[in-house]
């Protein structure tokens, strides 16, 4: 089984998810894509780069090293629509966020192949996630999840406009107790007056991750941050990280960070 994720433990409560940062692909599966897919364009661009401030901060950070395009491991095993009615892109994708084919030829995965990526690329990850948060839990009485990800400020097929730079998601107060959706709710509105426009349970509401782990009643509380790749980097090839942009950039992510640690449950259920 190859090494799908990397894994830094923290001593805090906070548990960093970035389950779209990878880059590898298994043997023979490249020359199956498009010229266009291998270039790898839906990746979340240097996320782990980003937030590399987190491990000081105490946050346990687990990070995918396969492409989403293996399996993506924000997306329920039985490929369920995360959003109905919306264009999306599923479980094992075949198509890119445009819209245009991922694989040359059509030469897409079968149902086999499709539960052979599950078994190796899926289900250890969050094998993995569910033990630092049960970890986690133990150690301090309740977990916090954040799932960070990233996507281009322009995806006419997935939302209109330009996407706001920070995108908070919380399944619309489902995954987190109301207190910390206002408390962050209020810090990302402080962020939106330095220049970096921001939301909360807009466009992205948070997806499998967020939806499946965040349980209130359990005393863990999970929340998708969805940021505007333009705010850290170049959005087209070769994806340059940009370090003025990302140096700008950071404090306002530390300070999300900050919030979510500061949060204390108020009662036995985090309620």
């Amino acid at each position: 089984m190859p090494d799908v994720y990397d894994l830094t433990r923290g001593d805090s409560p906070l548990i960093v998810s970035m389950p779209h940062c990878g880059t590898e692909l298994p043997p023979g599966l490249e020359e199956r894509l498009t010229p266009e897919a291998r270039t790898l364009p839906d990746t979340d661009w240097h996320i782990p780069r980003l937030y590399d401030f987190a491990p000081g901060m105490g946050a346990t950070v687990i990070s995918a090293r396969y492409s989403r395009y293996v399996v993506d491991l924000n997306r329920p095993p039985g490929n369920e629509s995360l959003y109905p009615g919306q264009a999306t892109t599923g479980l094992c994708p075949e198509t890119l966020f445009d819209g245009t084919p991922l694989y040359a030829d059509g030469r897409g995965p079968g149902e086999d192949e499709v539960g052979e990526r599950v078994d190796t690329y899926w289900r250890p990850y969050h094998d993995a996630l569910a033990a630092e948060i049960a970890r986690v839990k133990d150690r301090h009485g309740f977990a916090l999840l954040y799932d960070a990800h990233s996507i281009r400020s322009h995806v006419p097929r997935l939302f209109k406009g330009r996407l706001p730079d920070l995108n908070l998601g919380t399944a619309m107060g489902e995954s987190c107790p109301g207190s910390l959706r206002e408390a962050l709710a209020l810090v990302l509105a402080e962020i939106s007056t330095h220049g970096h426009p921001a939301v909360v349970d807009g466009r992205f509401i948070g997806g499998y991750i967020t939806r499946h782990y965040g349980r209130p009643g359990e005393s863990v509380f999970a929340v998708q941050m969805e940021l505007a790749q333009a705010a850290y980097m170049e959005e087209t090839p070769p994806f340059a990280f940009d370090e003025a942009r990302a140096a700008e950039f950071r404090p306002h992510l530390r300070k999300v960070l900050e919030t979510l640690l500061g949060f204390r449950p108020e009662g036995p259920l985090g309620e």
